[in-house]
């Protein structure tokens, strides 16, 4: 089957054309904007992509199209789509009813930490010999690929509440069907799709709704909106989670010295392993109890868990050093939410320690961000950086420069990328420790910059 793919290089439609190419079938697509590291990995899977969404993409015609939800009615290639024959459909339902459907689906749900968690779960339980499948929104570092078909009935996937596709509106994660739920967090985003707070606790619960009774829901404890969403109805056993001790939270963690790379994982109060490893910040070791609690779950004993986190590699674009020079450490972060970008600074900090001088360099990407939503509280999410540098251009739709001002003399902002990396260039000193926020290709910051280190 000829499967042709419409916003191929995100993250979650790439994941779908790399499942798809394992399953035997002839893959295509088309996108904008393509780069690293979905278009190597597509390139690598020998799949070949058209650059725009013209109409004479659909001519041969392929046996169906996935529609990615960047598209939108006016496009040439939705327009022929609607007025012609051929089958089409958006990228939940194509994996749901040609995947999903057999399968143990644990799922991973939450304003923030959806990626590191569900790689957390694959590493887990594809250390333990279960060979997952799994769909994963970035770049695992224990597998190189973001998404593959896995061997056995074990499918872990992020399961995010974005809009399917223009003509279906449910948040993605209601097509999964999943029998292991992780809840890690609920706050506002997506402000492009939802109006309020409310509307997103409305998905979640329809989420809560189609987990059946022999499942398992891990949530975090310790979140005051999940705590309505579930009250609102919940047909499943819970499991929570917190970082301390509370009410409801069956897993706790204890750290060694305040060093959150070297701690006990309680179940109940009781010490049921010690996880060590390199990953830094309180909201990973969070993500490790949900990762660890859901495991459990599928069959993996708490021992065996722990011993595969020893192992873990992380994320790409989750912390990850890009490179050094001139004694200047660049890293790349995928944070664009307040809530985000503080404990990614705050990872940060703890690992470089107090005395290093943290650089943070934002673009405030997302629609959400780009809406002026989070103007307020991006700020204080920003205090933990010795120098702030904000992508500020003239389309914005904000006032970047008050949010600097409100930062004192340690931030600034520039209007161009251009002007982004001179300035950076020229202040960066040895021993900085550069921290690059984006959810894009931010015009290839990180080795523009790198390069102009190098060169000095």
């Amino acid at each position: 089957m000829h499967v042709h793919i419409l916003g191929i290089c995100g993250t979650f439609m790439g994941g779908i054309a790399a499942i798809a190419r394992a399953a035997g079938h002839r893959v295509t697509g088309s996108d904008r904007n393509v780069y690293p590291p979905m278009s190597t990995q597509l390139q690598a899977l020998g799949i070949d992509i058209v650059e725009g969404f013209e109409a004479a993409q659909l001519s041969p015609a392929p046996d169906v199209v996935v529609v990615g939800n960047v598209m939108t009615r006016g496009m040439p290639v939705i327009e022929a789509l609607l007025e012609g024959p051929i089958p089409w459909t958006s990228g939940p339902q194509w994996l749901s009813r040609e995947v999903l459907k057999d399968r143990w689906v644990l799922a991973v749900a939450g304003t923030h930490g959806k990626t590191t968690t569900a790689t957390l779960l694959a590493h887990i339980l594809d250390d333990a010999g279960l060979v997952p499948g799994f769909l994963i929104g970035g770049v695992p570092g224990n597998f190189d690929v973001s998404a593959r078909l896995g061997d056995t009935p074990f499918f872990v996937i992020e399961a995010d509440e974005y809009d399917t596709a223009f003509f279906d509106k449910r948040a993605k994660f209601v097509h999964y069907r999943p029998r292991t739920l992780i809840l890690n967090n609920l706050e506002f985003d997506h402000a492009d799709i939802y109006p309020d707070l409310e509307a997103i606790r409305r998905q979640f619960n329809h989420l809560l709704r189609i987990v059946p009774g022999s499942g398992l829901v891990v949530h975090n404890a310790a979140d005051a909106n999940l705590d309505e969403v579930i009250a609102r109805g919940c047909w499943t056993p819970r499991e929570g989670f917190a970082l301390e001790p509370r009410p409801g939270a069956r897993w706790t963690a204890r750290l060694q010295d305040g060093d959150t790379r070297c701690f006990d994982v309680c179940l109940d109060g009781s010490v049921a392993g010690r996880v060590q490893w390199s990953t830094m910040g309180s909201h990973n070791v969070a993500n490790a109890l949900a990762a660890i609690a859901a495991a459990r779950h599928a069959g993996v004993p708490v021992e065996r868990a722990v011993e595969a986190l020893a192992r873990f590699r992380g994320v790409r674009r989750r912390m990850e050093l890009t490179g050094e020079a001139a004694g200047i450490h660049i890293y790349d972060d995928f944070a664009h939410h307040p809530t985000a970008i503080a404990t990614t600074i705050d990872g940060l900090r703890r690992r470089i320690g107090a005395e290093a001088r943290l650089v943070a360099v934002l673009e405030a990407r997302s629609n959400t961000m780009r809406m002026g939503v989070h103007k307020e509280t991006l700020a204080p999410s920003l205090t933990g950086a010795d120098a702030v540098y904000l992508f500020a251009p003239p389309d914005l739709g904000w006032d970047a420069a008050a949010v600097a001002r409100s930062l004192g003399p340690r931030a600034a902002t520039e209007p161009t990328v251009d002007a982004l990396l001179a300035r950076l260039a020229a202040d960066a000193r040895a021993g900085d420790h550069v921290l690059i926020m984006s959810n894009g290709g931010f015009g290839g910051l990180h080795q523009r910059l790198l390069a102009q280190l190098r060169a000095r």
